[in-house]
């Protein structure tokens, strides 16, 4: 298992300095970050101190080192030339071994910490997927057991056209019909606004509230998708399972449907569903772009969007490596799950 977990985190780690290389390419690529800040109108040496303070006067391969330095987590140098850096420091000499986080750097526009604007967004893209996904399942599964203990039937074929239908629509079309049909037209009856983000400011006191009625549309909408894959995976697994031999002689010696299907047959159904599930949680919690943005739900899909059309570079690279570190970790967790939950499963290359 350890061997096998090692391997899995060396995988991961070679991923994310592939997307770290990616998107470094793009930035060089990109108009010079100095005008975007300063405006096009500043004058020369306005820009000249702005390339300064960015580090943007160095060399390609001096950027891409500083850049590596921000992002390692550890850090050897001068305790001065660290004091950007959060994290434990451990004096040696002249110099000082800093332990800590990662520095995604600032904001081009704002000039905020990058990760403190994608630390407002991730909360809200983690909510949203955690609903989206528990939606998904409750649902999934449940018509897919359904639709499996009575395959041809009205029911099973009214699920798979759900099924079918879920997994055809373009996400962002979805959105854009139960925004309007849920948040518009029955409103009156549903109660649900079109859009809205998690927290919002009561108009009277000024505070800050959680409005769980501004989540249930936009979650409806991106768990569509993996409620369309879990549902299917549940119905065509579910009726392989009960024709083992196991459940053959679990009926004939009387168990209940329920009993058979619970303690039996489920747990040998669910391995693929889980694997599934996960996959798709990874890539709702790293940021349901059109979601978030049709419902105006600020999140890290929401952010990045915002911030490439303001051409805020920091905060577009810091939302990449962050989505792309949800999935490597989302995918090496699950992997080692997997292993555990099913016997049958070898750990190996």
């Amino acid at each position: 298992m350890f061997r096998y977990f090692i391997q899995k985190i060396l995988a991961g780690l070679a991923i994310l300095m592939g997307v770290i290389i990616l998107i470094f390419t793009l930035f060089i690529l990109f108009p010079s970050a100095e005008e975007i800040t300063a405006g096009q109108r500043a004058d020369e040496a306005t820009k000249l101190a702005m390339r300064a303070e960015m580090g943007l006067d160095k060399s390609h391969t001096e950027q891409f080192y500083l850049y590596l330095k921000d992002l390692s987590p550890i850090s050897f140098g001068a305790a001065e030339n660290q004091k950007k850096y959060k994290g434990i420091s451990l004096p040696i000499g002249e110099n000082s071994l800093l332990i800590k986080w990662p520095y995604l750097r600032n904001s081009y526009q704002t000039r905020k910490p990058v990760a403190l604007i994608l630390s407002e967004g991730l909360l809200g893209s983690g909510i949203l997927a955690l609903f989206a996904m528990g939606l998904a399942l409750f649902l999934g599964i449940g018509t897919g057991i359904i639709s499996a203990l009575n395959p041809g039937s009205l029911s099973d074929k009214f699920c798979l056209t759900l099924a079918t239908l879920g997994i055809s629509l373009p996400s962002f079309f979805v959105a854009v019909i139960i925004a309007w049909l849920f948040g518009y037209v029955w409103h009156s009856t549903t109660g649900l606004p079109m859009s809205g983000s998690l927290y919002q400011i009561d108009p009277e006191t000024g505070q800050h509230f959680i409005a769980f009625n501004h989540i249930w549309l936009p979650a409806f909408a991106l768990g569509i998708r993996p409620y369309a894959i879990i549902m299917q995976l549940t119905r065509s697994n579910l009726i392989e399972v009960m024709q083992q031999d196991y459940i053959r002689t679990a009926k004939a010696k009387g168990l209940s449907q329920i009993n058979i299907i619970w303690n039996h047959a489920l747990r040998n159904t669910l391995n693929p569903v889980l694997t599934a599930a996960s996959g798709w949680f990874a890539s709702l919690l790293a940021g349901a772009f059109f979601i978030e943005y049709v419902f105006n739900w600020k999140g890290l899909g929401k952010i990045t969007i915002d911030a490439l059309q303001q051409s805020d570079l920091p905060v577009v690279m810091g939302a990449v490596l962050v989505i792309a570190f949800i999935f490597v970790l989302v995918n090496i967790l699950v992997d080692i799950l997997y292993a555990m939950l099913d016997p049958r499963v070898k750990l190996s290359n």
